[in-house]
């Protein structure tokens, strides 16, 4: 069984996606981790998003490791844990510019598509259920206003004791918006068979119980 969950920056794919996978036993395919680790390794080699075959190399011979665990789950790239490099602002920024790329798309695509090997699979991502995997048992398009999704990122930068700046965070949430939803290659938009879940008023435990309410599942 495949189980996608598509929509924009900051609508918590990747807390459902994980608390969905852990409740029913699936394997989870975090498929924006591999966009910040090819966006973090440009970042950390000086690459230029511009240099598109340098980055298209990058995605392809990627050495990472998904390890999940009681704290979540742990991003491995060569070796070294990037878990939390790869969540920041910069990288996902970066991120944001890289998955516009088609040939970066188009080098990890047999990449995600292997996940699907596991029993069960929850993928998190913006073109699971139109793309990778378009033939998914279920697909969820997981949504929420640009000022509630710029808020919950405030709340947690502010935990991690940075400094932000709310008006900044929604314009760059808007920005990465647009650039998803309009670049050529897998545009982000909710497949014609997805399930649609506007979160802007729900809370986590709230988005979670809707989505289980309608797998057919024991």
């Amino acid at each position: 069984m495949i189980i996608t969950i598509d929509g924009p920056s900051g609508a918590g794919k990747g807390t459902i996606s994980q608390l969905l996978a852990e409740r029913i036993g699936a394997e989870l395919l975090d498929s924006g981790a591999l966009y910040r680790l090819v966006a973090l390794v440009s970042l950390r080699r000086g690459i230029a998003v511009s240099d598109i075959a340098e980055l298209t190399a990058q995605a392809r011979k990627l050495d990472v490791q998904f390890l999940a665990g009681g704290q979540g789950v742990q991003v491995l790239l060569e070796g070294q844990d990037v878990s939390r490099a790869i969540r920041e602002e910069q990288v996902g920024m970066q991120a944001s510019q890289v998955a516009a790329i088609a040939q970066v798309r188009e080098a990890l695509l047999q990449r995600q598509r292997d996940f699907a090997m596991a029993k069960n699979l929850v993928a998190d991502g913006r073109d699971m259920g139109t793309t990778v995997f378009p033939d998914a048992d279920y697909k969820f398009f997981l949504t929420a206003s640009a000022e509630a999704r710029a808020g919950r990122r405030y709340q947690q930068l502010l935990g991690r004791g940075e400094s932000v700046d709310m008006d900044a965070l929604i314009r760059d949430i808007r920005d990465r918006d647009e650039r998803d939803q309009s670049r050529s290659s897998s545009p982000l938009r909710p497949a014609n068979d997805a399930i649609l879940v506007d979160s802007t008023d729900m809370g986590i435990d709230q988005v979670l119980q809707f989505v289980l309410d309608r797998l057919d599942i024991d």
